[in-house]
């Protein structure tokens, strides 16, 4: 075995006796729930994974390498095909006035959590009304043989075969581990659905109350294995409107405002009360094309809405400046990035040709949809759908714009219900699969995070060779065929790669921007 052992992480240092302020977080959006394996979107898991649980291990950012969390250290055999951790002793789960811990996190709270997950005769698989999206995107149940209980610290995941990502994958907030405990407590109760409305984790906070659109409270973890946090109460203020949620930072209604528009930070530059905090986002902003909806189930028809939009003009609109153009799935600095895919040119002469040869010369209508609130992958939304359908009109297609809540955006298109979706994808670890089995790969057409609805037998194997495959050229070499046939394929409308950034104001410190879009507040000070 090699073992790999890493330094534990660092105890936030702070006063023994008093806490910093309350912090509160202004957000752009109101969770789908709590019960993080069940959701994909974001905002949910800035609202819960990153909060309220822990994972085995973390991808440091900074540091560009995973670090222990709630696995101190871990080993993987020499034939790739088992992965052995060992968890820390004493961590606690939260005490709140649903659940009371009798016992540390130990090895059973690891097994449930994604035997759950990955078993559909677990008694809490069907416990989840609309599956484990990320669970089935990255096909973990035909990867995952079974995860053992070796002793009360240690647990083993034995695979079916080799495979380079999963590690990076444990990072992910779907990943989180519950309390075995609290599970069978719901579940002699009959009240399964509390772990969605009062969840108990690891993590530096402890869940307290919700009221959708409104607020998220939290308090501080007196016993959390990283140490003191650094306020005792932390609010995430759900203001859908960037410009109210600047206008908030001004007036001390709150100290961090997630998801500002472009606009918000240049004025934001200008004003000493704020502060401005950036960085290269792990992230693509696109407009998925339902490949199942006639007439884009014609490849020529998705090929023409690329070419009929003006994506200068659109990037120059929206992001201001803030953001690169978007020509593949995700950022060039991702490894396997295919430097060779050149965006399509706005061409409308031939966008229309094309129209035409499928039969569709005098254009057709459809519907775009967007959510109501700009977000850091579309930060304004309206003006972005308003030029899309503009260019649209001009090769014979009428775009009705339908703008729908993010949870029910989110709900509806995993079902498939749209024809034309802005859309964006974070990925959290820095590797290209991140972005390609859960958006592209056949398993998540039926988990529903593939919005292109796009199951090809040839791109599929390309990507989940690419897992197992230990050669970095060699993956690199998958990612670059698969990156063409999506090019060619034209699945998406590739929109931007933004700049991730957040405002607070000046008495704030301790908190840094997360390329791939995750917040931890832990260790955040309002002075």
């Amino acid at each position: 075995m090699q073992l790999r052992t890493l330094l534990p992480l660092t105890l936030l240092a702070l006063s023994a006796t008093t806490f910093a302020k309350p912090l509160v977080v202004c957000t752009d959006a109101s969770p789908e729930g709590f019960d993080v394996v069940r959701y994909n979107s974001l905002t949910t898991t800035n609202a819960s994974a990153d909060v309220l649980f822990n994972r085995l291990v973390e991808y440091n950012a900074q540091q560009g390498k995973l670090v222990p969390s709630l696995a101190e250290r871990w080993s993987v055999t020499p034939d790739g095909k088992a992965i052995t951790f060992t968890l820390r002793d004493k961590v606690a789960f939260h005490s709140t006035a649903w659940f009371k811990p009798t016992r540390p996190l130990n090895a059973d709270d690891v097994v449930f959590s994604f035997q759950r997950m990955l078993d559909p005769n677990h008694p809490w698989f069907k416990t989840a009304p609309t599956g484990y999206p990320h669970a089935k995107s990255f096909q973990l149940d035909k990867l995952i043989k079974a995860v053992v209980k070796v002793d009360n610290r240690t647990v083993r995941f034995e695979l079916n075969q080799p495979d380079a990502t999963l590690l990076p994958l444990l990072t992910m907030g779907f990943a989180s581990i519950y309390s075995a405990e609290y599970a069978a407590q719901l579940a002699k109760t009959g009240t399964q659905e509390q772990l969605n409305n009062q969840p108990v984790g690891t993590g530096p906070f402890v869940f307290q109350s919700f009221a959708k659109d409104s607020a998220v409270r939290y308090t501080a973890n007196p016993a959390y294995f990283g140490g003191k946090t650094g306020s005792e109460r932390l609010t995430y203020a759900i203001t859908p409107d960037s410009n109210v949620r600047v206008q908030k930072l001004k007036a001390g209604e709150c100290q961090i405002a997630l998801g500002p528009k472009p606009q918000d930070l240049q004025e934001a530059h200008a004003d000493a009360r704020l502060r401005v905090i950036t960085t290269p986002a792990f992230m693509t902003g696109f407009v998925a094309i339902n490949s199942q909806h006639k007439p884009f189930d014609d490849k020529r028809v998705r090929q023409a809405i690329n070419l009929a939009f003006d994506k200068v003009n659109y990037l120059k609109v929206v992001f201001a400046g803030s953001a690169i153009p978007a020509s593949n799935p995700f950022p060039p600095s991702t490894f396997g990035y295919n430097k060779a895919i050149k965006d399509y040119p706005q061409d409308l002469i031939r966008a229309k040709k094309l129209l035409a040869a499928a039969g569709l010369g005098n254009g057709f209508d459809t519907t775009i949809w967007v959510r109501p609130a700009g977000s850091t992958l579309n930060p304004n939304p309206k003006a972005g759908a308003e030029l899309l359908q503009a260019d649209l009109a001009k090769i014979g297609i009428k775009a009705e714009i339908k703008v729908i809540e993010w949870g029910e955006l989110i709900k509806r298109a995993k079902a498939g219900e749209h024809d034309l979706l802005f859309m964006g994808w974070a990925g959290d670890n820095g590797d290209a699969d991140n972005f390609l089995t859960p958006q592209f790969s056949c398993a998540a057409v039926q988990s529903g995070t593939n919005f292109a609805r796009y199951c090809d037998p040839q791109l599929d194997k390309l990507i989940t060779d690419a897992r197992s495959i230990a050669d970095q050229k060699v993956r690199a070499a998958n990612y670059g065929k698969a990156q063409q046939i999506i090019k060619e394929q034209a699945l998406w409308l590739p929109l931007a790669h933004p700049t991730a950034a957040s405002i607070t104001t000046s008495n704030v410190s301790g908190y840094q921007v997360s390329p791939f879009g995750r917040v931890d507040f832990s260790k955040v000070i309002v002075k």
